[in-house]
């Protein structure tokens, strides 16, 4: 259709005709692109907002762990790390490694500052560096640079903000008791999209797939979600599952698939980046 306009879209979208609307993007058009679909009875793909999470479990090799989180912020994009869930027991070697990996990733090898952005979740703070909260640091922003706190509290019902950062990385933290905790958290707040579990134990492993409802689970970076680059095919979009499993297909829309199948990956290399 040639026009620009929203109402066009508006119209497109709600055209019963149509078997299935996808709406590639993220944020509130895309989110109003998927309401106006549904409303009209079209299903709906919203090509997987919200961002994804990782849990930082009890038997994690510390190194890959600080490794999965610098490759996952290294642009913001669909699968870029959104939250990041760490296990109490070891939250005072996870946090520091989890910190060293954003810093990392904000330096971009060695292009930019190092500057990042941290949200923790309320009743975590103690598990942070103290300077952190009180430290003012220059954001940038799409609207221009901000002078912040880098580190600020954030109410745990607000953990499924997805942060559509710019040019300074941004993330949640929170500290949870197992990878039950992290799952239940995932399956209440998020949109239901990207879980990876950075652990040693399969078992752990195969706990966390059987309690997360996530179309992609993995073991590393969460960026690894994406049809062209995991699955090595064109993709119509990613879809969620946070309004249930379109038709009882895969996340990731390729037109030709017709099984109900979850996408998982192992990755070998902790230093693996897009």
């Amino acid at each position: 259709i040639d026009s620009a306009a929203r109402s066009t879209g508006y119209a497109l979208v709600s055209d019963r005709r149509l078997a299935l609307a996808v709406a590639r993007g993220s944020g509130p058009a895309v989110a109003t692109l998927g309401a106006l679909a549904q409303q009209a009875g079209v299903p709906a793909s919203l090509h997987g907002t919200g961002g994804a999470w990782m849990y930082g479990s009890a038997h994690c090799n510390l190194s890959s762990f600080e490794s999965a989180v610098e490759c996952s912020l290294d642009r913001k994009v669909c699968n870029t790390l959104n939250v990041c869930c760490i296990n109490r027991s070891r939250a005072a070697e996870l946090v520091p490694a989890a910190l060293r990996g954003i810093e990392k990733a904000a330096r971009r090898d060695g292009q930019g500052e190092g500057i990042y952005k941290l949200h923790v979740v309320a009743g975590d703070e103690q598990c942070v560096p103290q300077d952190l909260l009180e430290k003012v640091v220059m954001v940038k922003r799409a609207d221009g640079e901000h002078q912040e706190k880098q580190a600020e509290v954030l109410p745990e019902e607000q953990m499924g903000v997805e942060w559509e950062w710019e040019e300074t990385q941004e993330m949640t933290l929170k500290i949870v008791d197992d990878e039950e905790h992290a799952a239940q958290l995932f399956n209440k707040y998020s949109p239901q999209f990207v879980a990876c579990c950075i652990s040693d134990d399969k078992e752990e492993h195969e706990r966390f797939y059987s309690l997360v409802n996530a179309p992609f689970v993995g073991n590393g970076f969460t960026r690894w979600v994406d049809g062209q680059y995991a699955l090595n095919r064109p993709e119509l979009g990613l879809a969620n599952w946070e309004s249930g499993r379109l038709f009882g297909r895969a996340g990731v829309l390729s037109g030709d698939a017709v099984f109900t199948v979850r996408a998982r990956s192992y990755v070998t290399n902790p230093g693996l980046k897009r």
